[in-house]
């Protein structure tokens, strides 16, 4: 409990501080492993849905994502650039822009299947801290959507 009006200022008193400083390490950790497939992050979590979902439109991969049309226009364009995507116009709603995996980026899954296994090893974390965390982000994600 704050004993002064500007206790609620302490970074020791902030719970966003260490959710911040947690996954900027998680994404460093990440790093290497995503260096050896020429991606970011942020388009290992993309390829991440594109593996599951195969084929969406952005907006589908945006609420997945949590991410803006801002941010995935160009996420997408960089993909496809590389060969892992496709970008086309809905058959049937033209406002739509439907992205779809291609084989180059299909074949990149097999490449990333270990990543989940190594980057596990860096946290020490049980298995039920870890989905009590889980459990909590996505509660947390849901509370702010």
């Amino acid at each position: 409990m704050p004993n002064n009006k500007y206790d609620c200022l302490k970074l020791e008193n902030q719970v966003c501080f260490p959710l911040y400083a947690a996954a900027r390490e998680v994404v460093r950790r990440y790093t290497p492993y995503l260096n050896e497939l020429d991606l970011t992050y942020t388009q290992y979590v993309t390829m991440m849905v594109m593996w599951e979902h195969k084929s969406l439109t952005v907006k589908a991969a945006g609420e997945l994502l949590h991410l803006d049309s801002g941010t995935l226009t160009p996420l997408f364009k960089k993909l496809e650039d590389k060969g892992l995507v496709t970008r086309a116009r809905s058959q049937t709603d033209e406002r739509n822009l439907i992205v779809s995996v291609t084989e180059a980026g299909e074949a990149l899954k097999d490449r990333a299947l270990d990543i989940p296994r190594q980057l596990a090893g860096c946290v020490r974390m049980s298995r039920e801290e870890s989905v009590q965390l889980y459990n909590l982000l996505y509660k947390l994600l849901d509370s702010l959507s």
